[in-house]
């Protein structure tokens, strides 16, 4: 059972957490901070061979996003405090801690990067990165289901929020606890995001 939840844990650290950004040829627009209060990367993931499903999230991430609507260009640039897995139990946190798992003593943050791509009408529809996960470092796209911009109303600059979701295989990361216990490795990850523009 504490196997089953430990890897939940780490898909959804896989899918939070970004790098630190690596500017990019071309790439230039507004820089956005992100709102560590309004983003928070979620997942979910097989428990028991689909006996049920485990959710849970990270409380602490920071990071910043480029974006130049006019040219459909930009870069995400997020980074996750593993540490800060919820289940909204105890007790799977500490497990998911632990070395058998996200191993956060050794691994303490993940991190994402990515390029903003496929505008639609000035919004993204994906972003094509990379993420570095428990050691390991391999793509994954993030698919943009929603993409708003607007002004904050009392910070009077631009806001801007998307939600996004990917899949990914945690066993490609290091992470397979439970798969001998007939676990599926694939985790999918949510991620709502805010992040105002600087000044």
């Amino acid at each position: 059972m504490k196997h089953l939840s430990a890897l939940c844990l780490a898909a959804s650290l896989a899918l939070a957490t970004t790098a630190i950004a690596r500017p990019e040829a071309g790439v230039v627009g507004d820089r956005y901070t992100v709102d560590p209060q309004h983003t928070y990367p979620s997942f979910e993931a097989d428990h028991m061979g689909g006996l049920s499903v485990w959710r849970g999230k990270f409380n602490r991430s920071h990071g910043h996003i480029t974006l130049d609507r006019a040219h459909g260009t930009g870069l995400v640039d997020v980074t996750v405090d593993t540490d800060s897995i919820d289940f909204g139990l105890d007790a799977l946190n500490a497990e998911a801690r632990t070395k058998d798992l996200l191993d956060t003593s050794r691994y303490p943050a993940a991190h994402y990067t990515g390029r903003l791509a496929n505008f639609v009408d000035g919004a993204p529809t994906r972003v094509i990165g990379t993420l570095s996960l428990h050691g390991t470092t391999r793509p994954l796209d993030l698919q943009v289901l929603s993409f708003k911009c607007m002004p904050h109303p009392m910070l009077k600059r631009e806001l801007c929020g998307a939600d996004a979701l990917a899949h990914f295989d945690r066993s490609r990361f290091g992470m397979d606890a439970g798969k001998d216990y007939g676990f599926d490795m694939n985790v999918t990850l949510r991620i709502q995001v805010e992040a105002l523009r600087d000044k």
